[in-house]
């Protein structure tokens, strides 16, 4: 096993080297850069465990070999009370610290709490289909489809629902994924500090499509946003008659805006599972 955990960590550093990026790492958010902090705090903290016995697994075999005539021969050896505080001692004042460190974070790090900003939070509404994101803006009245457009340093309000099978609403760069369930409203705040296309996705599987699941979030300047929105405004309508036929399973990967003709639509997306012979709930 330690072995094969050295081969990992080996096979990591040659991917950084030649390159590679890794979403989780190269983070462009508020609470992605946050994320990112933590897991590499407790990592470092794992180590102070992690090294010894690497160095442990490797130094006891060769010390104590058959053919070391140098080691120290101690067939009547019980025990070591200094070992034993520190096999027990340790792991466990580590564990205390994590504890700690996971107690906070879940509290500061809550998906369900706004972002400190003196900018206006911007209102998305994110419903999961087979195999796709729609995403709605109630606020300027228009909707995409698997494409996300975000103003930079702007903090953003996602509600999630599912008219699907249960799924996971994803933007690694920016943040922690939040399920979406049907019948049921979750909530995820992030923001993005710098422009860019960041890879979005669903973090559960939901089907024969989930792996084309894929969406585009796009952070751009606020006038490029409010340029976009302008143009979206003059797309289709999304109507009741077209948001049927959205619904309908789907692999094709084409994006496409939409004006949105009722911003009542999620809410009526909730509702669509809130009978008592679905068992929905809301929260």
């Amino acid at each position: 096993m330690p072995i094969i955990a050295l081969l990992g960590v080996i096979g990591l550093m040659v991917f950084a080297a030649q390159g590679g990026t890794m979403q989780m790492i190269d983070t462009k958010g508020t609470i992605g850069d946050q994320q990112r902090d933590t897991l590499f705090l407790a990592v470092a903290i794992m180590l102070i465990i992690i090294v010894p016995v690497f160095f442990l697994a490797f130094f006891i075999p060769l010390r104590y070999r058959e053919g070391n005539k140098k080691a120290t021969y101690r067939p009547d050896w019980e025990s070591s009370k200094l070992l034993e505080f520190i096999w027990w001692g340790v792991p466990i004042i580590i564990v205390g610290v994590l504890s700690v460190i996971v107690w906070q974070t879940s509290h500061s790090l809550d998906p369900y709490k706004p972002l400190a900003s003196d900018r206006q939070q911007l209102k998305v509404q994110v419903v999961a289909l087979q195999w796709r994101w729609l995403f709605l803006y109630p606020d300027y009245q228009v909707a995409s489809i698997d494409e996300l457009v975000i103003p930079i340093n702007q903090p953003v309000e996602f509600t999630i629902t599912s008219d699907a099978p249960m799924n996971s609403f994803w933007i690694p760069q920016l943040g922690g994924q939040i399920y979406a369930m049907s019948g049921m409203s979750t909530k995820l705040h992030l923001n993005a500090r710098e422009s860019g296309d960041y890879r979005g996705t669903s973090a559960n599987l939901s089907g024969e499509g989930h792996a084309d699941m894929n969406f585009t979030a796009k952070a751009r300047s606020i006038d490029e946003f409010n340029a976009w929105v302008t143009s979206a405004k003059d797309s289709e309508q999304l109507t009741v008659e077209l948001y049927e036929k959205l619904r309908e399973p789907t692999r094709d990967p084409a994006t496409s805006t939409y004006s949105l003709y009722d911003t009542t639509l999620y809410d009526s997306v909730i509702n669509r599972y809130m009978g008592s012979e679905h068992g929905g709930g809301h929260h």
